[in-house]
Protein backbone atom coordinates (compact mmCIF):
# COMPACT_ATOMS: atom_id res chain seq x y z
CA UNK A 1 0.00 0.00 0.00
CA UNK A 2 1.40 3.39 -1.03
CA UNK A 3 1.88 5.80 1.84
CA UNK A 4 0.10 9.15 1.46
CA UNK A 5 2.25 12.14 0.62
CA UNK A 6 2.46 14.35 3.71
CA UNK A 7 0.76 17.70 3.56
CA UNK A 8 2.55 20.80 4.73
CA UNK A 9 1.39 22.39 7.97
CA UNK A 10 2.78 24.79 10.54
CA UNK A 11 5.46 23.40 12.79
CA UNK A 12 4.85 23.26 16.52
CA UNK A 13 7.11 25.45 18.64
CA UNK A 14 9.41 22.52 19.68
CA UNK A 15 9.56 21.29 16.07
CA UNK A 16 10.45 24.80 14.86
CA UNK A 17 13.27 25.02 17.40
CA UNK A 18 14.52 21.58 16.39
CA UNK A 19 14.43 22.54 12.69
CA UNK A 20 16.50 25.65 13.46
CA UNK A 21 18.95 23.43 15.35
CA UNK A 22 19.26 21.03 12.39
CA UNK A 23 19.84 23.89 9.94
CA UNK A 24 22.61 25.24 12.17
CA UNK A 25 24.20 21.76 12.20
CA UNK A 26 24.00 21.48 8.40
CA UNK A 27 25.51 24.94 8.03
CA UNK A 28 28.36 23.94 10.34
CA UNK A 29 29.30 20.95 8.19
CA UNK A 30 31.69 22.91 5.94
CA UNK A 31 33.51 24.17 9.05
CA UNK A 32 33.90 20.59 10.31
CA UNK A 33 35.27 19.51 6.92
CA UNK A 34 37.85 22.33 6.98
CA UNK A 35 39.01 21.24 10.44
CA UNK A 36 39.43 17.62 9.33
CA UNK A 37 41.31 18.66 6.17
CA UNK A 38 44.04 20.11 8.38
CA UNK A 39 45.23 16.60 9.24
CA UNK A 40 43.69 14.29 6.65
CA UNK A 41 43.90 14.12 2.88
CA UNK A 42 41.02 15.58 0.89
CA UNK A 43 39.63 12.29 -0.42
CA UNK A 44 40.69 10.43 2.72
CA UNK A 45 38.38 12.70 4.72
CA UNK A 46 35.48 11.92 2.38
CA UNK A 47 36.21 8.19 2.45
CA UNK A 48 36.31 8.00 6.25
CA UNK A 49 33.23 10.20 6.65
CA UNK A 50 31.04 8.17 4.32
CA UNK A 51 32.35 4.84 5.58
CA UNK A 52 31.08 5.76 9.05
CA UNK A 53 27.88 7.27 7.63
CA UNK A 54 27.08 4.14 5.62
CA UNK A 55 27.32 1.98 8.75
CA UNK A 56 25.16 4.40 10.73
CA UNK A 57 22.45 4.61 8.04
CA UNK A 58 22.53 0.82 7.61
CA UNK A 59 22.00 0.28 11.34
CA UNK A 60 19.16 2.83 11.39
CA UNK A 61 17.43 1.18 8.42
CA UNK A 62 18.00 -2.33 9.77
CA UNK A 63 16.57 -1.54 13.21
CA UNK A 64 13.51 0.03 11.53
CA UNK A 65 13.17 -3.00 9.22
CA UNK A 66 13.47 -0.92 6.08
CA UNK A 67 13.69 -2.97 2.85
CA UNK A 68 17.12 -2.89 1.21
CA UNK A 69 16.24 -4.78 -1.96
CA UNK A 70 15.57 -2.88 -5.19
CA UNK A 71 14.41 -4.36 -8.48
CA UNK A 72 16.83 -4.93 -11.35
CA UNK A 73 14.91 -2.42 -13.47
CA UNK A 74 15.76 0.27 -10.87
CA UNK A 75 19.51 -0.35 -10.84
CA UNK A 76 20.34 2.04 -13.75
CA UNK A 77 18.54 4.90 -12.00
CA UNK A 78 20.28 4.16 -8.70
CA UNK A 79 23.64 3.94 -10.48
CA UNK A 80 23.03 7.35 -12.06
CA UNK A 81 22.25 8.91 -8.67
CA UNK A 82 25.34 7.27 -7.16
CA UNK A 83 27.66 8.55 -9.91
CA UNK A 84 26.28 12.10 -9.59
CA UNK A 85 26.62 11.93 -5.79
CA UNK A 86 30.24 10.74 -5.93
CA UNK A 87 31.27 13.26 -8.59
CA UNK A 88 29.58 16.11 -6.74
CA UNK A 89 31.19 15.26 -3.40
CA UNK A 90 34.61 14.78 -5.03
CA UNK A 91 34.44 18.29 -6.48
CA UNK A 92 33.00 19.64 -3.21
CA UNK A 93 35.85 18.32 -1.06
CA UNK A 94 38.58 19.46 -3.47
CA UNK A 95 36.94 22.87 -3.80
CA UNK A 96 36.54 23.30 -0.05
CA UNK A 97 40.20 22.36 0.48
CA UNK A 98 41.14 25.41 -1.61
CA UNK A 99 38.72 28.03 -0.28
CA UNK A 100 37.22 29.23 3.01
CA UNK A 101 34.35 27.44 4.71
CA UNK A 102 32.28 30.65 4.65
CA UNK A 103 32.77 31.14 0.90
CA UNK A 104 32.11 27.46 0.25
CA UNK A 105 28.93 27.57 2.33
CA UNK A 106 27.59 30.56 0.41
CA UNK A 107 28.36 29.01 -2.98
CA UNK A 108 26.86 25.64 -2.05
CA UNK A 109 23.67 27.40 -0.98
CA UNK A 110 23.17 28.34 -4.62
CA UNK A 111 21.87 24.77 -5.04
CA UNK A 112 18.17 25.60 -4.44
CA UNK A 113 18.34 28.29 -7.11
CA UNK A 114 19.98 25.95 -9.65
CA UNK A 115 17.39 23.32 -8.74
CA UNK A 116 14.48 25.68 -9.37
CA UNK A 117 15.85 26.58 -12.79
CA UNK A 118 16.52 22.96 -13.82
CA UNK A 119 13.18 21.75 -12.43
CA UNK A 120 11.42 24.35 -14.59
CA UNK A 121 13.07 22.77 -17.66
CA UNK A 122 12.67 19.10 -16.79
CA UNK A 123 9.72 18.73 -14.37
CA UNK A 124 6.45 20.01 -15.88
CA UNK A 125 4.78 20.57 -12.49
CA UNK A 126 7.65 22.76 -11.17
CA UNK A 127 7.29 26.08 -12.95
CA UNK A 128 9.22 29.28 -12.29
CA UNK A 129 6.99 32.16 -11.21
CA UNK A 130 7.91 35.88 -11.30
CA UNK A 131 8.51 35.77 -7.52
CA UNK A 132 10.88 32.82 -7.96
CA UNK A 133 12.73 34.72 -10.71
CA UNK A 134 13.38 37.56 -8.25
CA UNK A 135 14.62 35.06 -5.66
CA UNK A 136 16.90 33.34 -8.17
CA UNK A 137 18.39 36.67 -9.27
CA UNK A 138 19.07 37.57 -5.63
CA UNK A 139 20.82 34.24 -5.05
CA UNK A 140 23.03 34.54 -8.12
CA UNK A 141 23.84 38.15 -7.25
CA UNK A 142 24.94 36.99 -3.82
CA UNK A 143 27.33 34.39 -5.23
CA UNK A 144 28.65 37.01 -7.67
CA UNK A 145 29.59 39.07 -4.61
CA UNK A 146 31.58 36.10 -3.30
CA UNK A 147 33.58 35.93 -6.53
CA UNK A 148 34.22 39.69 -6.42
CA UNK A 149 35.66 39.43 -2.89
CA UNK A 150 39.43 39.98 -3.04
CA UNK A 151 40.43 40.34 0.62
CA UNK A 152 42.41 37.33 1.80
CA UNK A 153 41.80 35.48 -1.47
CA UNK A 154 44.19 34.13 -4.08
CA UNK A 155 44.08 32.31 -7.41
CA UNK A 156 43.83 29.07 -5.41
CA UNK A 157 40.76 30.45 -3.64
CA UNK A 158 39.09 31.29 -6.94
CA UNK A 159 39.86 27.82 -8.30
CA UNK A 160 38.28 26.40 -5.17
CA UNK A 161 35.24 28.65 -5.63
CA UNK A 162 34.82 27.47 -9.23
CA UNK A 163 35.06 23.83 -8.16
CA UNK A 164 32.45 24.49 -5.46
CA UNK A 165 30.21 26.08 -8.11
CA UNK A 166 30.57 23.00 -10.35
CA UNK A 167 29.83 20.73 -7.38
CA UNK A 168 26.73 22.77 -6.53
CA UNK A 169 25.46 22.53 -10.11
CA UNK A 170 25.93 18.74 -10.06
CA UNK A 171 24.08 18.65 -6.74
CA UNK A 172 21.16 20.48 -8.37
CA UNK A 173 21.15 18.06 -11.31
CA UNK A 174 21.07 15.17 -8.85
CA UNK A 175 18.21 16.78 -6.88
CA UNK A 176 16.10 17.23 -10.00
CA UNK A 177 16.82 13.68 -11.16
CA UNK A 178 15.88 12.31 -7.72
CA UNK A 179 12.59 14.23 -7.91
CA UNK A 180 11.78 12.34 -11.11
CA UNK A 181 12.50 8.87 -9.69
CA UNK A 182 11.79 9.23 -5.96
CA UNK A 183 8.44 7.44 -6.10
CA UNK A 184 10.23 4.24 -7.17
CA UNK A 185 12.45 4.09 -4.06
CA UNK A 186 12.40 4.34 -0.30
CA UNK A 187 13.96 7.69 0.72
CA UNK A 188 16.73 6.02 2.74
CA UNK A 189 17.73 3.92 -0.31
CA UNK A 190 18.52 7.12 -2.22
CA UNK A 191 20.92 8.03 0.59
CA UNK A 192 22.35 4.64 1.55
CA UNK A 193 23.29 3.19 -1.85
CA UNK A 194 25.03 6.33 -3.21
CA UNK A 195 27.06 6.50 0.03
CA UNK A 196 28.06 2.82 -0.26
CA UNK A 197 28.97 3.34 -3.94
CA UNK A 198 31.10 6.39 -3.14
CA UNK A 199 33.28 4.89 -0.40
CA UNK A 200 35.57 2.69 -2.58
CA UNK A 201 35.80 5.51 -5.13
CA UNK A 202 36.91 7.98 -2.46
CA UNK A 203 39.51 5.52 -1.14
CA UNK A 204 40.82 5.01 -4.68
CA UNK A 205 41.00 8.78 -5.19
CA UNK A 206 42.81 9.12 -1.86
CA UNK A 207 45.42 6.53 -2.88
CA UNK A 208 45.92 8.20 -6.26
CA UNK A 209 45.76 11.92 -5.46
CA UNK A 210 46.14 12.65 -1.75
CA UNK A 211 49.82 13.57 -1.18
CA UNK A 212 49.43 12.06 2.29
CA UNK A 213 46.29 10.26 3.40
CA UNK A 214 46.98 11.01 7.07
CA UNK A 215 49.23 13.88 8.14
CA UNK A 216 48.27 13.95 11.81
CA UNK A 217 45.25 13.16 13.96
CA UNK A 218 44.17 14.96 17.11
CA UNK A 219 40.97 15.33 19.12
CA UNK A 220 39.72 18.22 16.96
CA UNK A 221 40.04 16.19 13.76
CA UNK A 222 38.38 13.12 15.28
CA UNK A 223 35.48 15.23 16.54
CA UNK A 224 35.17 16.97 13.16
CA UNK A 225 35.02 13.65 11.28
CA UNK A 226 32.48 12.21 13.72
CA UNK A 227 30.39 15.38 13.41
CA UNK A 228 30.31 15.05 9.62
CA UNK A 229 29.59 11.33 9.72
CA UNK A 230 27.18 10.87 12.59
CA UNK A 231 25.65 14.27 13.29
CA UNK A 232 25.38 16.05 9.91
CA UNK A 233 24.90 12.91 7.80
CA UNK A 234 23.34 10.03 9.75
CA UNK A 235 21.46 11.87 12.54
CA UNK A 236 20.67 14.80 10.23
CA UNK A 237 19.21 12.48 7.60
CA UNK A 238 17.00 10.62 10.07
CA UNK A 239 15.83 13.76 11.87
CA UNK A 240 15.17 15.80 8.73
CA UNK A 241 13.21 13.00 7.06
CA UNK A 242 11.17 12.48 10.24
CA UNK A 243 10.21 16.17 10.22
CA UNK A 244 9.58 16.01 6.47
CA UNK A 245 7.20 13.09 6.92
CA UNK A 246 5.21 14.89 9.60
CA UNK A 247 5.18 18.51 8.41
CA UNK A 248 5.94 18.44 4.69
CA UNK A 249 8.44 20.17 2.43
CA UNK A 250 7.10 23.73 2.47
CA UNK A 251 7.22 24.10 6.26
CA UNK A 252 10.83 22.90 6.48
CA UNK A 253 12.12 24.84 3.48
CA UNK A 254 11.04 28.03 5.21
CA UNK A 255 14.08 27.55 7.47
CA UNK A 256 16.76 26.84 4.83
CA UNK A 257 18.04 30.41 5.01
CA UNK A 258 19.56 29.56 8.41
CA UNK A 259 22.16 27.25 6.82
CA UNK A 260 24.26 29.93 5.06
CA UNK A 261 24.01 32.21 8.11
CA UNK A 262 25.30 29.38 10.31
CA UNK A 263 28.14 28.48 7.92
CA UNK A 264 29.40 32.04 7.52
CA UNK A 265 29.19 32.95 11.20
CA UNK A 266 30.84 29.72 12.38
CA UNK A 267 33.54 30.08 9.73
CA UNK A 268 34.40 33.45 11.24
CA UNK A 269 34.13 32.37 14.87
CA UNK A 270 35.74 28.91 14.74
CA UNK A 271 38.20 29.29 11.85
CA UNK A 272 38.87 33.05 12.11
CA UNK A 273 37.94 33.49 8.45
CA UNK A 274 37.46 37.11 7.28
CA UNK A 275 33.82 38.20 7.16
CA UNK A 276 34.01 41.20 4.86
CA UNK A 277 31.35 43.56 3.53
CA UNK A 278 31.04 41.59 0.28
CA UNK A 279 30.66 38.31 2.17
CA UNK A 280 27.91 39.87 4.30
CA UNK A 281 26.30 41.31 1.15
CA UNK A 282 26.39 37.86 -0.46
CA UNK A 283 24.85 36.35 2.67
CA UNK A 284 22.08 38.97 2.73
CA UNK A 285 21.24 38.44 -0.96
CA UNK A 286 21.20 34.64 -0.71
CA UNK A 287 19.05 34.68 2.43
CA UNK A 288 16.69 37.23 0.86
CA UNK A 289 16.48 35.08 -2.26
CA UNK A 290 15.57 31.98 -0.23
CA UNK A 291 12.93 33.86 1.75
CA UNK A 292 11.47 35.31 -1.44
CA UNK A 293 11.18 31.87 -3.02
CA UNK A 294 9.78 30.04 -0.01
CA UNK A 295 7.54 32.77 1.40
CA UNK A 296 3.87 31.85 1.41
CA UNK A 297 1.30 34.64 2.06
CA UNK A 298 -0.53 34.04 5.32
CA UNK A 299 2.08 31.56 6.64
CA UNK A 300 4.11 32.31 9.74
CA UNK A 301 7.72 31.82 8.71
CA UNK A 302 9.80 34.21 10.79
CA UNK A 303 10.43 34.70 13.59
CA UNK A 304 10.20 31.04 14.53
CA UNK A 305 9.26 31.85 18.11
CA UNK A 306 5.85 33.04 16.90
CA UNK A 307 4.88 29.46 16.08
CA UNK A 308 2.20 27.90 18.27
CA UNK A 309 2.02 24.14 18.72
Amino acid sequence: MTKPIPTSRDLSFPAALFTVFLCVLFGANAVAIKISLAGLGTFTTAAIRFSISSVAVFLWAWTRQQPFAIGRDKIPAMLTVSILFTAQLSLFYVGLSKTNASRGTLISNLQPFFTLFLAHLFIPSDRITPRKVIGILMGFSGVASVFMEKQGSSSDFHNGDLLMLCATFLWAISAVYVKRIIQAFRPFQLVFYPIVFSVPVFFAEALLWDPKMVVFVDANIVCAVLFQSLVAAAFGFVAWNSLLKRYGTVALHSFLFIMPISGVMLGGIVLNEPITFKILLALALIVAGMLTIHYRPGRRIWPFFLYRG
